[in-house]
């Protein structure tokens, strides 16, 4: 039977005002560092979804005032292993792009079932280390408007 997940979904980069930016290692496919992303639920508002997802995945309670919305979405193939959770047919999602900066040394306390490690690395490293493109992308935006 095919999942009900959403095609639709938010990138949330957590970063201190340093640029160090928080990337948290996926449990089911160990050396996968990303930023914290999730699905937009029923009728929710996407930003909304952020900081939902925030809160699940690092334990960082936030309002969604909190995040800076970049107004920029990408959209990408789904990978194939991770289509079922999704109706039947879809292969593509589009994925939404905010930021949120964090006071240095802000306590995590990740999902574990979602996620086996985390770790603070400057924006270039963390841009690096990350296998989505999109959350490179991101990253490397982040740094660059910083230096502006």
């Amino acid at each position: 039977m095919p999942g009900t997940k959403r095609p639709v979904s938010v990138l949330v980069v957590i970063h201190d005002q340093a640029l160090k930016v928080l990337l948290l290692e996926r449990v089911a496919h160990p050396g996968y560092w990303q930023s914290v992303t999730g699905s937009r639920e029923g009728s929710e508002s996407l930003i909304a979804t952020a900081a939902r997802e925030v809160a699940e995945e690092t334990g960082i309670v936030i309002r969604p005032d909190d995040l800076t919305d970049w107004h920029l979405s990408s959209r990408f193939e789904i990978f194939a292993e991770w289509r079922d959770r999704y109706p039947a047919g879809v292969t593509h999602n589009v994925e939404h792009l905010y930021s949120l900066c964090v006071p240095p040394d802000t306590p995590v306390r990740r999902h574990a079932d979602e996620h086996r490690a985390q770790c603070w690395l400057p924006w270039p490293d963390a841009a690096a280390a990350c296998f989505s493109w999109t959350n490179r992308d991101a990253i490397l935006m982040l740094g660059l408007a910083a230096q502006r």
